[in-house]
């Protein structure tokens, strides 16, 4: 009998491919939080200001005037420490899908499910092949981590 901490030696194989995928957005993000720390405030504060300038926004009002006046270096440290934190989630579940973990099914399991009414409403609201094809991604991404789950319960 497998405990839930040990690997499942009847594991669905696609969990190896979600475990690749969700590697793949774990080390991506740690890039992104690197590459914020290494840009600066400053760097994207002028940024900021050519996208500003380029699309003819109004400099005082909107998305970008409230982003403009929101970079700082407090707030630029702690969204790279956010997205550093939710990289090394996803690397974590990586390799515990690698493993065939339970924890790992469960974890991923989860929170691809929080994220299908957010697609769901970018679809609807934007349709399009991109949001067609993450909703199908992340739908197939449930399935696998449930069925997987569903099998480790019988």
């Amino acid at each position: 009998m497998n405990r839930p901490y040990d690997p499942d030696p009847h594991a669905h194989p696609g969990l190896h491919v979600v475990a690749l995928v969700e590697g793949a957005k774990g080390l991506l993000a740690l890039l992104g939080a690197s590459g914020l720390e290494l840009i600066g405030p400053a760097s994207l504060r002028h940024w900021v200001e050519l996208l500003i300038a380029r699309f003819q926004f109004d400099p005082d009002r909107g998305a970008f005037a409230w982003l403009q006046q929101s970079i700082n270096p407090e707030s630029v440290h702690f969204a790279a420490a956010a997205i550093a934190a939710y990289g090394l989630l996803h690397l974590v579940e990586a390799w515990g899908l690698w493993r065939a973990r339970a924890w790992a099914s469960w974890l991923g399991c989860i929170t691809a499910t929080l994220y299908v009414p957010f697609e769901i409403q970018a679809l609807v609201r934007h349709p399009g092949w991109l949001e067609l094809a993450v909703l199908s991604i992340n739908l197939v991404v449930v399935w696998v981590l449930a069925r997987d789950l569903f099998r480790r319960r019988r």
